[in-house]
Formats: C-alpha cells, sequence, structure tokens
C-alpha cells in the first residue's frame, strides 16, 4: 500500500542513498588495487527521475502561487538525465588509482547523513498517516 507519492518518492531515495554506500564502500575496499577508478552516483539526477515517473508529469516543481500578476515566474533549470562517474581527485597514484580515502569518508559521511534524514522523513509521514487512520476510526 502506498500512503502517498511522497512516501513512494523517500523510499526511493533511501534505495538511492543505500546504492551509494554500496559505491563509496566499493571504493573504499579497493584503495590498493592498481588501476582502480573511484566511482559515484549522481543522486540528485536520479531521484529527479524517479520523482517524474511517480508524479507522471513532465515536472515535479512545486508550482508557484501568483496572487499578483505582477509575481516573477520560475526559471525551470532541471535535467533528466542518471548520472554515474569516475570521481576526479586532485591526486593519482603511481599505480593509477584514485581513491581518495579522505574524500570516500566524507562523502560516506554526507551519504549516511542523509539517508537518516529520509528514514526521518519517511518514519514522520507513517505516523501522521497512522494518527488519521485511529482519528478517523473514533469518529
Amino acid at each position: 500500500m502506498q500512503i502517498s507519492k511522497s512516501y513512494g518518492l523517500l523510499a526511493k531515495a533511501l534505495d538511492f542513498r543505500e546504492t551509494r554506500a554500496k559505491i563509496i564502500s566499493a571504493n573504499i575496499a579497493n584503495i590498493d588495487t592498481p588501476y582502480y577508478k573511484a566511482k559515484d552516483i549522481k543522486f540528485e539526477d536520479t531521484l529527479l527521475s524517479e520523482a517524474k515517473k511517480l508524479y507522471g508529469k513532465e515536472s515535479v516543481d512545486l508550482e508557484l502561487a501568483k496572487t499578483n500578476p505582477r509575481h516573477m515566474d520560475l526559471e525551470d533549470s532541471s535535467t533528466n538525465k542518471i548520472s554515474y562517474f569516475l570521481r576526479a581527485t586532485h591526486a593519482q597514484r603511481n599505480d593509477a588509482n584514485t581513491v581518495d580515502l579522505d574524500i570516500e569518508t566524507t562523502e560516506l559521511s554526507k551519504n549516511q547523513m542523509m539517508y537518516q534524514a529520509a528514514m526521518s522523513a519517511l518514519q514522520k509521514e507513517s505516523r501522521m498517516f497512522k494518527s488519521m487512520l485511529d482519528t478517523s476510526s473514533k469518529v
């Protein structure tokens, strides 16, 4: 059962954060592998693509309410590309490995924080839905 479209989007966000954690972990695991190139995923582009699928429309931007004819329109700067890329680092070792442990651990920490934020939002939405069901059953 899907509670809402945002619930589905948050679930996808958790999936992509998990995938990104696996990619970063693979980079760290291959820190001593000659010729290994650090990989990453552009999470925001991937999530935008999923949002477009879930909402079934070309633009998932929140439409700005215009209460005055002098209000300005927002410009659309979104793209619809899922991008995996080799992470460029400043230093490449003699064995052509591009994994930088400092960058990888920083990215892993940032990814974990974003995973926790998405999980908290998902739990909050679930609690709101449960509260609504409990209230409607008492009426």
